[in-house]
């Protein structure tokens, strides 16, 4: 099986962070969000994975190379036109079946039916309670007949995740040639759901697979959501420090200096950071930050950031320097 991440996207939305790092690399429970995701794929016999890389991509590609062995091809997306316009990059690379996974989530599915299932093609779906956010699946006699992206009209609560199946690759990649072709754009840009579309009017039978947990990464208060989830499924050993007071579940990297304060609840602190004088909670310290004589909660603090002083919550880019009072 192959495996297409598309990881071009600029990330707007988690700025400042990704002014500095591919939104793939934000750090969330102790590791990037990416890595979480490739954790995931030990069940399945991956033959080669191909990423499609564009904004600061070097570090996808370091950041994989360094943590994983994988057989892998980086493409760059020069031209931002879309998800479908993304995965037509690989063609050429890779055929047979294929999984697309998008980073923006964690999930939690079974992989394992994708080495069973005699379907053309799997959508991995949740149940949401406001379907109009999200593109969602209409299912008939355990089919799905349709994708629609982000109704405005409750049609169907099954939103799609972010995770494909198609058990021939070049039938998807004819079926986005023909969408360009035709120019089938959504909101201006080439939408997988229209390719998957095409191929299910031509007759592609594709099934749902639901997934027990969807997690998004996509945002600021989202990132810290997904952090409370993963730090909870965590069974890290004690954190017990002279002077401190460690409130679990919490995520300590290593060499990182804690002294006279509280952390945690549901506190991630990469290597290298240090915390004095403060309490810390429901946040996220990147590599290298200090957070001095402060009470923080709900906040993101970027790489080698330093915060000093007073109650805030803050969402601090790398390298920053954040001081209050005198």
């Amino acid at each position: 099986m192959n495996v297409i991440i598309p990881t071009a996207g600029l990330g707007t939305r988690l700025r400042p962070h990704t002014h500095t790092r591919p939104k793939p690399l934000v750090n969330v429970a102790g590791k990037a969000v990416l890595g979480h995701l490739l954790d995931k794929l030990a069940v399945l016999p991956i033959d080669e994975m191909v990423f499609i890389t564009g904004y600061l991509g070097a570090q996808i590609e370091e950041y994989v190379q360094k943590h994983y062995a994988f057989k892998t091809r980086f493409v760059e997306q020069t031209e931002l036109k879309g998800q479908a316009h993304a995965i037509a990059l690989a063609e050429g690379m890779i055929s047979g079946p294929t999984l697309i996974l998008f980073v923006d989530t964690i999930f939690e599915a079974n992989l394992d039916v994708l080495n069973q299932t005699d379907a053309d093609g799997v959508i991995y779906v949740s149940q949401v309670d406001d379907p109009s956010r999200f593109g969602v699946v209409l299912l008939e006699d355990g089919q799905i007949t349709r994708l629609v992206e982000k109704p405005s009209t409750p049609v169907s609560n099954l939103a799609v995740i972010g995770a494909y199946y198609v058990r021939e690759v070049k039938d998807l990649f004819k079926a986005i040639h023909v969408l360009i072709e035709r120019n089938i754009q959504t909101k201006g840009e080439f939408y997988l759901a229209d390719a998957l579309q095409l191929m299910i009017d031509d007759g592609a039978h594709f099934i749902a697979e639901t997934a027990s947990v969807w997690e998004d990464c996509g945002t600021a208060p989202a990132l810290l959501r997904t952090n409370r989830y993963l730090l909870e499924k965590m069974h890290e050993s004690s954190h017990d420090r002279p002077g401190v007071i460690i409130v679990p579940p919490v995520h300590i990297g290593a060499n990182v200096e804690i002294s006279n304060s509280i952390v945690g609840p549901y506190v991630s602190v990469s290597d290298d950071a240090v915390i004095v004088d403060s309490i810390v909670r429901n946040s996220i310290i990147n590599q290298g930050a200090l957070i001095q004589s402060s009470t923080l909660e709900g906040s993101l603090i970027g790489e080698r950031a330093r915060v000093e002083g007073e109650f805030q919550r803050l969402n601090v880019g790398d390298s920053s320097v954040i001081r209050f009072g005198g």
